[in-house]
């Protein structure tokens, strides 16, 4: 019995067959050809890969469900994101302007503006800084105050001072052979100043440091090699906000001792070394050269091994502690670089081993200050990968994200708020260490929901600096304007804890990632009393500018930092001023004919007296508000000299009785100007930056 014929599929037909639409069998010649003696006919096209449809305006359930976020962060995304399913054809770039939709998926989505740009640093050179870094958001922020509120908003001296990069005011001592003196008394409170301040990393056995040092010193010699690179640089941090010079001395003297052990056997001491250099330049306000010098220390971290848990346990319990601490340590030195430049991590935990937890025997996670702030960390990085990797963020993905950070506050924030609240000068590592948790914590919800403060901050402000809005309530309850409040009240808290413990005198004056965190919190509370989420915001204002004074007396980038959010500050009071004057005048022109508090028609022209402002003769504007005309004045001078014409709307409102304020096609025109706006100018003209605000 002859077997059934199976049919086989071929994944190309021959030309002829595709063209008189008959099945091929995929040979060379194919039969069909062959039949008619066509073999020279027969030819193979190669296969063409069909491409997915771009649609041109997503539906309500695409524009949510599929999400453009990167094949590279997908594998490595959190099980805690509810992230929906990912099409297998690469989704398309979505414009950078706001289309006009009126669908529900609207209200839910928000365009991530990319901000990365080019800086000058101090010596004029260009420096990458990215999307999240909170740099950024100031030249964004400064852009749209200059283009719509005031082109003077910002003072020369907020630009013409570097913010990347500050050479120290003791110029570099000349490197010899000769180790700088090290005076015994004094050892005693440098290091316990080195340990109350480096509470944000755990690289050694604080307990037993005081000791080591003071042998170390009692017993010092002319040898060279890491640990005494380690002793001098713990005493250089130490010194650096009690005797600057000699702490210049130390750190340089500690780095070409290192530089040149280099080249020799890796082990902890090399670690620990650069980690040490990489803590003293971050507090000397010098963050590229700490970028740099950190590479050499993540480098050698995994050429020992520090990331594999399986590998550091070999060594015993209290060297595994000590080697897991170690590599967390760096991760947050990383982490916190990486986020705050803007730039790629030189760390990843891909193949990293570590536990961030530590669990008691009834499985409970125990507390502890390191494991906090990695998780809290690496939550921030996912963020950047996850938000400021894409072009739009949807309250769906961002949802997924507060669900984590709402884990992590349930956790941690309690335990840590309680180490805060009861404070002491021997728990003041401690202190440093839950502060900076905390701080970054608000950093996270910051940078989440900033996208959605930004679109919120360009529908209420006006088109141009010649009008002014007056704010509008009817979208408040969106979720676009929930989640901008949602970064305000982070800001606000951020600025309040700060300045509390500060008041306290508990912190020190050089905290690089509190400084970092608090300059972008004074951002968002400038640009939300600007957007009118509440003139209470004025105050918490007020506290970020405090706490960054205080930091400014040895920090170069807080006294930067300080004067940006003052001049944002100043420049959104009048701003409001304005405002309300604006306000009150069409108040006052519906209600003032009820009781004739003013004339319809005004007196000639020759029968008005002149005032002091006024010559006799000078030209007397026939409508709009006078420009010399101060908010006192206009406040005080009697309702019968005032011109009705002055009271006039003009054309920003409508006049129509019964019309909506504002229209949907103000709405609209607010979304193109939103999108159309130069957010991204190293992309633009091609590659060439104006550089007037940095000269």
């Amino acid at each position: 019995m002859p077997s059934p014929m199976i049919r086989t599929r071929v994944a190309n037909a021959c030309d002829a067959c595709k063209q008189r639409k008959v099945k091929c069998d995929g040979n060379l010649p194919c039969s069909y050809c062959k039949s008619r003696r066509g073999n020279l006919i027969c030819h193979f096209s190669p296969v063409t890969r069909r491409r997915a449809k771009r649609p041109h305006l997503p539906s309500p359930e695409s524009s949510t469900a599929h999400s453009s976020i990167p094949s590279s962060t997908r594998a490595d995304a959190s099980p805690g994101i509810s992230a929906a399913p990912i099409p297998t054809a690469v989704p398309p770039r979505i414009s950078d302007d706001f289309t006009r939709r009126s669908d529900v998926s609207a209200e839910e989505e928000a365009d991530v503006p990319r901000e990365a740009r080019l800086l000058c640093d101090a010596q004029g050179k260009l420096i990458f800084v990215g999307d999240c870094a909170p740099l950024s958001l100031f030249q964004t922020v400064r852009q749209i105050v200059t283009s719509r509120i005031d082109p003077n908003a910002f003072t020369p001296q907020t630009g013409r001072v570097s913010m990347l990069e500050n050479a120290s005011s003791h110029p570099l001592i000349p490197v010899n052979n000769r180790e700088p003196p090290v005076n015994i008394a004094n050892s005693e409170r440098i290091v316990s100043v080195f340990i109350s301040t480096c509470g944000l990393v755990d690289l050694f056995d604080n307990a037993h440091l005081t000791d080591n040092i003071s042998t170390w010193i009692a017993e010092q010699t002319t040898s060279k090699d890491a640990a005494s690179s380690i002793n001098y640089l713990i005493l250089a941090i130490g010194s650096q906000s009690i005797d600057e010079e000699s702490s210049t001395a130390y750190f340089q003297y500690a780095k070409t001792l290192a530089l040149s052990l280099l080249g020799g056997d890796l082990g902890i001491e090399t670690v620990q070394a650069f980690a040490l250099i990489t803590l003293y330049m971050l507090r000397a306000c010098q963050i590229n050269g700490a970028f740099l010098f950190f590479g050499i220390a993540a480098r050698a971290a995994y050429s020992i091994g520090l990331h594999r848990t399986e590998v550091n346990s070999r060594f015993g319990p209290k060297v595994h502690a000590h080697r897991d601490n170690l590599w967390k340590s760096l991760r947050v030195l990383d982490l916190f670089l990486s986020i705050s430049m803007g730039r790629p991590p030189s760390m990843s935990d891909v193949d990293c081993t570590v536990p961030c937890r530590t669990l008691d025997s009834d499985g409970q996670e125990q507390f502890d200050l390191l494991n906090s702030t990695v998780q809290i960390l690496s939550i921030t990085e996912e963020i950047v990968l996850q938000v400021y990797s894409r072009r739009k963020i949807s309250l769906q993905l961002t949802e997924g994200i507060s669900r984590q950070l709402r884990d992590w506050s349930n956790k941690w924030l309690p335990r840590l708020k309680v180490v805060v609240a009861e404070p002491s000068r021997e728990n003041g590592a401690n202190i440093t260490g839950a502060c900076q948790a905390m701080s970054s914590y608000y950093y996270a919800v910051m940078l989440v929901t900033r996208p959605f403060l930004m679109y919120e901050l360009c529908k209420r402000l006006p088109e141009s600096t010649a009008t002014i809005n007056t704010p509008s309530s009817s979208s408040d309850n969106s979720g676009r304007a929930r989640l901008a409040n949602a970064c305000i009240d982070a800001a606000s808290l951020m600025a309040e804890s700060v300045l509390d413990l500060i008041n306290q005198q508990l912190l020190d004056r050089r905290m690089p990632l509190i400084v970092s965190w608090l300059f972008a919190s004074s951002l968002v509370l400038g640009v939300g009393l600007l957007g009118g989420f509440g003139r209470i915001l004025e105050k918490y204002a007020e506290m970020s500018i405090s706490a960054l004074e205080y930091f400014a007396e040895n920090d170069a980038h807080a006294m930067q930092y300080s004067l940006i959010a003052k001049s944002l500050l100043s420049s959104a009071l009048k701003y409001l001023e304005r405002r309300d004057i604006n306000e009150r005048l069409r108040i006052t022109e519906s209600s003032s004919q009820l009781f004739g508090l003013m004339p319809k028609e005004r007196p000639p022209r020759e029968d008005r007296i002149p005032t002091e402002t006024t010559q006799p003769g000078a030209p007397v504007a026939d409508s709009g508000m006078p420009q010399n005309l101060s908010s006192h004045e206009l406040l005080s001078s009697p309702f019968h000299d005032i011109d009705p014409a002055l009271l006039s709307l003009g054309c920003s409102f409508d006049s129509t009785p019964g019309a909506p304020f504002p229209g949907r096609e103000q709405q609209d025109q607010t979304d193109q100007v939103f999108g159309a706006l130069n957010l991204f100018p190293l992309l633009d003209g091609n590659g060439h930056i104006d550089l007037a605000h940095y000269l």
